[in-house]
């Protein structure tokens, strides 16, 4: 069996590093400093989480868009399809 840590996507980002795991969010630590948590590892951490969940929210917009999309293709098929039993 493997583990959540030896899990890797096939799909690097575009910085070449692999996304981030929802275990790599829960288990992150900061390195601690005389005055408290590094600010600008915190920071860069942030915004790379940010990153990602933009591609995933805007991945998301655009499959759901390819959804309805699909769906409508669908009826209008099934519809021309009814018609065209009614004339036989």
């Amino acid at each position: 069996m493997v583990s959540r840590r030896e899990e890797r996507r096939p799909m690097e980002e575009a910085h070449g590093r692999l996304p981030l795991r929802p275990w790599q969010i829960r288990d992150r630590c900061f390195n601690v400093r005389r005055r408290g948590l590094d600010p600008v590892e915190i920071r860069a951490f942030l915004h790379r989480v940010a990153d990602e969940l933009t591609v995933a929210q805007t991945a998301l917009v655009a499959v759901q868009e390819e959804n309805v999309r699909i769906k409508n293709a669908l009826r209008a098929w099934q519809s021309a399809q009814s018609a065209n039993h009614h004339y036989r």
